[in-house]
């Protein structure tokens, strides 16, 4: 799955909202979900866990997923994997949250960032996860309330 978008927006900013884990926090995830952890060690080798809720028409429900980071290039490129877990961080098979059977363990985000000239332009490919999947529409709404979210940080 891919994903391009133009934020209006300086590269710098765009950057600070996958790299600090307040910023990210407030924009991740489908409409109605909520993050509650962000833990985030932005350099090749470091962790991540990020701790979601939202309602679902079974009921609430809370979801982990942590991974770790691959490449960190300030202001350009940012690669990290990422598997359904635990609050502990420990994987879980993917349909532990409701995902298909064919779902792969682990995935992997690959985001560039292209300096416009105060604008950014980002490309996200989230490798594993098909076109048109709940997780292709997860991110289609989390990148909708990025843009919102961004508007309110730039000035």
């Amino acid at each position: 799955m891919r994903i391009e978008r133009t934020f209006d927006a300086p590269i710098e900013l765009v950057w600070e909202m996958w790299a600090d884990p307040g910023h990210f926090a407030a924009w991740y995830g489908p409409d109605g979900a909520t993050v509650s952890v962000a833990t985030m060690d932005v350099r090749v080798g470091g962790s991540r866990l990020i701790g979601m809720a939202m309602e679902t028409p079974g009921g609430p429900r809370r979801m982990w997923f942590a991974g770790e980071y691959r490449e960190v290039v300030g202001n350009e490129r940012l690669v990290y994997t990422e598997f359904v877990a635990d609050e502990s961080a420990n994987a879980l098979p993917p349909s532990a949250m409701g995902m298909p059977d064919d779902h792969p363990v682990t995935t992997e985000v690959v985001v560039e960032l292209g300096d416009l000239g105060g604008r950014t332009r980002m490309v996200m490919t989230h490798i594993g996860v098909p076109e048109g999947s709940p997780g292709a529409v997860g991110w289609a709404m989390a990148f909708g309330k990025l843009d919102s979210y961004l508007a309110t940080h730039n000035g």
